[in-house]
């Protein structure tokens, strides 16, 4: 700890941090330091890679998106129609235009597809590799991609930034299950566009701002690493891994990363002035400092004309003028993200995934609207075709992977299952796929019960 003399200037750093969430993933801190050291005497090591998980919680319209199908019925095709863009042969929605500009610089995968059809289970589904045997249950009973990335490179990373990082505890339908809540994510879930953003899990708590002279009470805040330790002597007592443990909460490093009123305005503008642009603006500001993980759900935009999240049935709004709303601010947040890690150099070390839990039904579903109480176009779930946008992680882009049918009911060639590309994001970590984690009864169960990374991406 720093001596009484020079406390008042490390009080500033020290104010930075809440003592409610003194842990990287939930890992006690010393412990995870404990770790870290072990894993370089054992020779153990992990690619400098990250992952972008921009999570679209609902399930948005492969239709309206990446997969459109102008030569369809119309009950089917809908209002909107394809742009091409500068990939010969790629078309996407005209509603994208800033898509289209960096097409060269993202993959679109057409036809994945798997098995369940209600929001909790497709995400558990999708997120984890294993048929959930609670569809409907909001938590996943078997662990999901974040949770998995944070157990397995837990000592393996640079812990002076969070390995899992996260705008809401969890996805619906995901979450830690087994691993229990030791390796849930560090949450952001402030708004970056609010002039008063600050991101409360990294300032300490009102009552300890007075006490942060009484170093047992400190130590008490992290989580009671050392709640046996004794009270005249707790920093004495104090092995040099909490030592570090003390020192990486104060980090100017991830302090940085989560600061990002130091972008200059002319980027934030690029991003767009709103909740999903900051947020992208966020996520790759976390990965450049060397966060492993990073999920920013868009949700919620709070843009006129657009509901709550992707799950555009009838009765929820009118599919089209939802589409008019909301794909412009998506376009704007996800094309700017990929312009900028590949113009920051960033795109081999960062692997983007777009995508939610699964697409929508491609014959429209017209009914009446809660709010307008018109009758209005819509789409259902739709596990059995989807759309998932992918960009970096030194994989070949500007391509498009496999097909759906001409009404973009199934996939027509090249069908994939969400296993492989949860395979093609662990290899890219440095995560060997085909490795287990262990239940709570002990037993080995694998990361995922199949697939393999996508070998159009290798």
């Amino acid at each position: 700890m720093t001596p009484t003399t020079n406390r008042s200037a490390t009080l500033h750093r020290r104010s930075f941090l809440e003592a409610g969430s003194l842990a990287l993933g939930g890992l006690a801190l010393s412990d995870l330091l404990r770790l870290r050291a072990r894993a370089t005497e054992s020779g153990r090591s992990a690619a400098d890679t990250s992952v972008i998980l921009i999570w679209l919680q609902g399930g948005p319209s492969h239709m309206e998106t990446y997969d459109l199908k102008p030569d369809a019925p119309v009950e089917y095709r809908g209002e909107l129609r394809p742009i091409s863009t500068v990939v010969p042969g790629m078309d996407i929605c005209e509603l994208l235009p800033m898509h289209a500009k960096v097409a060269d610089r993202f993959t679109l995968i057409r036809s994945i597809s798997h098995g369940f059809a209600n929001h909790a289970g497709g995400a558990g589904r999708f997120l984890s590799g294993y048929k959930p045997l609670r569809p409907l249950d909001k938590l996943a009973q078997y662990p999901c991609l974040g949770p998995v990335v944070s157990k397995m490179l837990e000592g393996r990373r640079d812990p002076s930034v969070p390995r899992y990082v996260a705008s809401a505890p969890n996805v619906y339908g995901g979450g830690s299950a087994d691993l229990g809540a030791a390796y849930l994510p560090f949450v952001v879930a402030a708004d970056p566009n609010d002039a008063n953003f600050a991101v409360n899990n990294l300032s300490l708590a009102p009552h300890l701002k007075d006490r942060i002279a009484d170093r047992r009470a400190l130590l008490s805040s992290f989580d009671n690493l050392r709640k046996n330790l004794d009270r005249t002597k707790a920093t004495d007592s104090m092995d040099k891994f909490n030592q570090e443990a003390v020192s990486l909460l104060t980090s100017q490093k991830a302090r940085d990363a989560f600061d990002i009123s130091q972008e200059d305005s002319q980027t934030r503008d690029k991003y767009g002035r709103h909740k999903w642009g900051q947020r992208a603006l966020l996520a790759r500001r976390l990965v450049e400092a060397g966060c492993s993980f990073v999920t920013m759900q868009m949700n919620s935009p709070k843009i006129p004309g657009a509901i709550g999240n992707w799950d555009i049935h009838a009765v929820n709004g009118h599919l089209f003028d939802d589409a008019r709303a909301r794909l412009p601010v998506f376009d704007n947040a996800i094309a700017a993200l990929i312009e900028d890690l590949y113009d920051r150099g960033l795109d081999k070390k960062v692997m983007l995934v777009v995508t939610g839990e699964f697409g929508r039904t491609p014959r429209i579903n017209p009914r009446n609207g809660a709010k307008s109480g018109t009758m209005q176009p819509g789409r259902d779930h739709y596990p059995a075709a989807m759309s998932v946008l992918v960009s970096g992680g030194g994989m070949p882009m500007g391509q498009v992977i496999g097909s759906t049918t001409a009404k973009g009911e199934r996939p027509l060639d090249r069908p994939l299952d969400p296993n492989d590309l949860l395979a093609t994001v662990y290899q890219h970590l440095g995560i060997d796929y085909k490795s287990t984690l262990t239940d709570l009864s002990g037993r080995p169960v694998p990361l995922i019960p199949h697939g393999d990374p996508i070998h159009e991406l290798g």
